[in-house]
């Protein structure tokens, strides 16, 4: 029996493989999967189809040629040879050319799709409507059988046992499938209780999820003026439904998470908000409680009671203090008055008749000397106790010294 090392059995199976003419200039068809680029440019990925997978290998020189950008799910025909990565043992094509295939048409006729509605603005975020924080109900297009329906039914009244869903039951794959999905996006964005759409179905192939690809449904999705939530595939698919829907949802259970609110997390979050606002209102009413307390002072302060009050006060006190001044007043007066009599006692004539002196007085005026007097006319005496009348008989005049 043969003994051999590894290196040796690697290496002979290599020189085997790379010596087998019907190993060369291959042309292979399938499906891309773990679809890898390396920084050195090489391309590294599985070859499959619905029972197999193969390895695969695109050198840096021979992917600059490809014409077209591989990803994922796309349908290629690859050229070149098999052969055997002798470190590893590892069995692999080494591919040498790249083409669509079938679905990888599907694919370059969606990338160009993209890139039209991408042009026309279709999927610009200003144009993205916001989920409502409340909605009245959730409408479905999707399938009526299958697992979509049932994990939107059972997230959403587990968030909200009293949701509402309205479902429009649409093919998802085949023949007039868009149609109809575009035709349930219209009617469900016509009807009243609906408050937000979801429009999605389960994971698949390309060919499955062709329609959620097509012009018809991405310009009914646009045209819906209620929000809509795409929910197409699993999370690692994407098709132009999703960049024209105003949400994306990786998955149909996603998609009810983000369009139905959780009620108790409402009910809590309206709770806080209550206390809040009592809080808020009771602290205005405080606020403007003290305001109209202060105004009402201020009211009573200026009403014209109150002023009558105070002018009333202040009079009462001007008249006390006017009395007060009229009595001093006059009180001063009198002394003054009693003062000013007991000088002119003193120096009237009553006292200088007091005296023993007389006054002469003549048609009621007194004559002050001998030549005021008219001899011709009768004159009275004014005595300290009384007046006599008389006549002159001779007036005599001395001279002053």
């Amino acid at each position: 029996m043969l003994t051999l090392t590894v290196e040796e059995l690697n290496e002979y199976v290599r020189r085997t493989l790379a010596g087998d003419p019907m190993l060369h200039g291959l042309r292979l068809r399938g499906e891309i999967s773990n679809f890898k680029r390396h920084v050195s440019g090489h391309w590294y990925f599985t070859l499959k189809d619905s029972q197999s997978a193969i390895s695969c290998v695109m050198f840096r020189s021979a992917a600059m040629g490809v014409r077209f950008a591989p990803r994922d799910g796309a349908q290629v025909i690859l050229s070149g040879s098999v052969g055997l990565y002798a470190k590893t043992g590892s069995y692999q094509f080494y591919a040498e050319g790249m083409e669509p295939d079938g679905l990888g048409e599907l694919y370059l006729r969606m990338e160009a799709l993209k890139k039209k509605l991408e042009k026309e603005g279709l999927f610009d975020p200003a144009l993205k409507k916001p989920l409502p924080l409340l909605p009245g109900g959730i409408g479905i297009a999707t399938s009526s059988t299958g697992a979509v329906l049932h994990d939107i039914a059972r997230v959403t009244w587990r968030r909200d046992p009293g949701m509402p869903l309205y479902l429009y039951p649409v093919a998802v794959q085949g023949e007039g499938a868009a149609e109809q999905i575009a035709f349930a996006l219209a009617a469900l964005d016509r009807l009243d209780a609906v408050d937000v759409i979801i429009v999605g179905r389960g994971g698949g192939s390309m060919e499955d999820l062709r329609p959620f690809n097509e012009e018809i449904v991405a310009r009914a999705i646009a045209a819906c003026h209620k929000p809509v939530v795409s929910a197409v595939g699993h999370e690692t698919d994407f098709t132009i439904a999703d960049f024209v829907a105003d949400v994306r949802a990786p998955t149909p259970s996603a998609a009810a998470e983000i369009a139905v609110p959780q009620r108790e997390a409402l009910l809590m979050e309206i709770g806080k908000l209550s206390r809040r606002m009592r809080r808020a209102g009771e602290a205005e009413i405080a606020e403007k409680a003290a305001r109209l307390s202060a105004v009402r002072q201020t009211l009573t302060e200026q009403s014209p009671e109150n002023l009558f009050r105070v002018v009333g006060e202040r009079l009462k006190s001007f008249g006390a203090r006017f009395a007060l001044l009229y009595e001093t007043r006059l009180n001063d007066t009198a002394h003054r008055l009693d003062a000013a009599s007991v000088r002119l006692r003193a120096a009237g004539p009553q006292a200088t008749l007091n005296r023993g002196y007389a006054l002469l007085q003549q048609e009621g005026r007194t004559v002050p000397s001998v030549e005021r007097f008219q001899p011709e006319l009768p004159f009275s005496v004014r005595l300290r106790d009384g007046q006599i009348d008389a006549k002159a008989t001779r007036v005599r005049r001395e001279e002053q010294p």
